[in-house]
């Protein structure tokens, strides 16, 4: 799988994208008993394979995600980001565990193996601020729109949906976040694989602040190439002014992790801002 990537980034290449991104648990089945088998330290072979890819190829890199195991031996699945030259730039771990019990149809339980983290991932580029998060965490509209409070003007989403959630929810999600936040969402699924315990969606997508799709592919395996202009979500703020028309003064949602990190600031030494720079071309695996 890893070998297979980086030639369909090599064959690719020639698009000079700016940014490839990789789907969720693009290293390993999805499969939570075979997550300790493939759950890495940091800085193990993913983690280098995607710091390698962002070097060799000078682009921008969001390594989709991976099982990681910290020094206390939680795992967790996470995602990194890289510039152009190998400097990680960003990290997130997945907040909204996959726990699933659809009566006769599908039934899952990430966190019998993996535990969540605890961050809202957002940080600046040159284009804007922008968001990320892990598939199941995408359900949450929390989530998404304290990214946008955040300054997010795209949300990135490395994913697997299944072939029961993803015909009802998955484009439907991607253009409901879009237009309700004014942002341009991005999402990147692994391809199906039918001798997998798991039956991806596939359908990797780029959706508008309109909520216009404006690229997709199918569950085959495939490489999405777009571009976006993220000016558009000023002037469809400007037009449909919905996030300076909110009734602020009648409903409210805090953000209780900043707040946190505020008090944690006011009794420790002040850390270095995570930057990163991305854009939209997605690998679908």
């Amino acid at each position: 799988t890893i070998q297979h990537i980086e030639n369909l980034v090599q064959q690719n290449i020639y698009a000079s994208p700016d940014i490839i991104m990789l789907p969720e648990m693009f290293n390993c089945p999805y499969d939570t008993k075979l997550f300790p088998a493939y759950a890495e330290k940091y800085q193990g072979p993913s983690y280098k394979f995607a710091q390698d890819l962002a070097i060799r190829y000078g682009v921008y890199l969001i390594a989709g995600s991976f099982p990681e195991e910290d020094s206390d031996g939680n795992i967790y699945n996470v995602s990194y980001v890289f510039d152009n030259q190998g400097k990680e730039i960003a990290r997130h771990r997945k907040a909204h565990l996959f726990d699933i019990d659809i009566a006769n149809r599908q039934t899952f339980s990430e966190s019998d193996i993996l535990s969540p983290g605890n961050e809202i991932t957002v940080f600046s580029t040159p284009w804007g601020k922008m968001g990320l998060c892990i598939c199941f965490d995408f359900r949450f509209p929390e989530l998404t729109r304290l990214m946008v409070e955040r300054g997010a003007k795209a949300v990135f989403v490395p994913a697997a949906f299944n072939f029961t959630t993803g015909p009802m929810h998955w484009e439907l999600l991607f253009r409901g976040r879009a237009v309700d936040n004014q942002i341009f969402t991005i999402g990147t699924a692994t391809a199906l694989d039918t001798s997998s315990t798991y039956y991806s969606w596939g359908h990797s997508l780029v959706v508008s602040p309109w909520g216009q799709v404006l690229n997709s592919l199918d569950e085959q395996e495939g490489l999405l190439l777009t571009d976006i202009d993220l000016t558009i979500v000023d002037e469809v703020r400007q037009q449909l002014p919905l996030l300076t028309s909110r009734r602020l003064d009648i409903y409210n949602l805090i953000d209780v992790s900043k707040t946190k990190t505020n008090k944690e600031t006011e009794l420790s030494p002040k850390k270095d801002a995570v930057e990163a720079i991305i854009e939209t071309t997605d690998i679908e695996e």
